[in-house]
């Protein structure tokens, strides 16, 4: 009995936050939707609201703890901005420039199947 109060009273320490594993400027796909963007900010973990998090249907929510990609997001209807975990994200392979109409604000040009961002921004 004194053991299991003990293990009580003992909090538990944060689970470790992943390291990013995508940078800004880097051209992503979903795991699972027809979507691509480019990643214009990262967040080192889930920084949304609650509310948000639980509207995700639980069988494909993502665990808070690790990093999350902002991204102006593409799919073959249109352009919008999304907010998506790391282990929803791959490389996208494709290599070509994202269509969306805010690249331009935010990004300078396109090279190597990246894009460099503006200068002024970001720093």
């Amino acid at each position: 009995m004194e053991t299991m109060e003990k293990q009580q009273q003992s909090p538990q320490p944060p689970a470790p936050v992943a390291t990013a594993k995508f940078g800004i400027g880097e051209v992503v796909k979903h795991r699972i939707f027809p979507f691509r963007g480019v990643i214009f900010d990262v967040d080192p973990e889930f920084a949304n609201t609650e509310e948000w998090w639980l509207a995700i249907p639980e069988e494909l929510r993502p665990a808070k703890n690790q990093p999350f990609y902002h991204l102006l997001a593409e799919n073959e209807e249109t352009a919008y901005v999304a907010y998506v975990s790391q282990q929803n994200l791959l490389p996208d392979d494709d290599k070509s420039p994202v269509r969306h109409p805010a690249v331009p604000q935010l990004f300078e040009s396109f090279r190597d199947g990246r894009y460099v961002l503006r200068k002024g921004i970001g720093n």
